[in-house]
């Protein structure tokens, strides 16, 4: 929500390929860009989750590699996209060295650029709400499972039903006050202090510290 044009150039890749809990709460204030048909939109993230490797049993990597986390193996920098409750998708950045799984779920953006296509697609006025849980700022910015595996750490175009896309994550302004707590709509490990917030800011999805389902 800054007057000031948000950074566009990406994070490098040795960003993501470190510990999972660290990188989710360096990724607060970071930028959120996507682009679709020429349509800039960015956002500062404002709250993160961090899910780690088999010893997290909330974690999708819980199990070893499937054919759906088999991705949070893989390369770091790259975007996990899913579907929960078949309705709302979930934008993670894939962390920690390949081999080793790990991915930081995107709960929460301060919208910069791009608001009349965020409201176009959410349908809310109220800025605040825009991109307040995982599922409101995959709508606002275009995500979809079309996202699935494109790097994060470069813009790469693909096509999908709206236009081109690109979707990548640039520096930006970090928060003066980090706040952190249990994450959010778990039962498994739901006590593991694992999410991360700026804790000045007012477009989180729960406030600081709270957890719970």
């Amino acid at each position: 929500m800054s007057a000031a044009s948000p950074p566009r150039r990406p994070l490098p890749r040795a960003f993501f390929a470190r510990d999972t809990a660290r990188v989710a709460a360096a990724l607060l204030g970071r930028t959120l860009w996507t682009e679709i048909a020429g349509e800039p939109c960015a956002g500062r993230i404002v709250e993160t989750e961090a899910y780690l490797d088999q010893r997290d049993p909330a974690s999708h990597a819980g199990r070893g590699p499937t054919r759906r986390s088999a991705i949070m193996f893989g390369p770091p920098g790259v975007a996990y996209v899913y579907l929960i409750y078949g309705l709302h998708h979930c934008l993670n950045a894939v962390t920690e060295a390949e081999g080793r799984a790990g991915a930081v779920l995107i709960r929460a953006l301060e919208p910069l650029t791009g608001l009349e296509a965020m409201r176009r697609r959410r349908g809310d006025s109220a800025i605040t709400g825009l991109c307040a849980g995982p599922g409101r700022l995959c709508q606002a910015l275009g995500i979809d499972l079309d996202w699935n595996g494109l790097p994060l750490i470069r813009v790469q175009e693909r096509p999908n039903k709206r236009g081109p896309g690109r979707v990548w994550i640039a520096d930006g302004r970090p928060p003066v006050r980090v706040s952190t707590g249990p994450r959010i709509g778990i039962r498994r490990a739901a006590g593991l202090m694992l999410r991360f917030c700026d804790g000045e800011s007012r477009c989180l999805s729960r406030p600081p510290g709270a957890g719970s389902l």
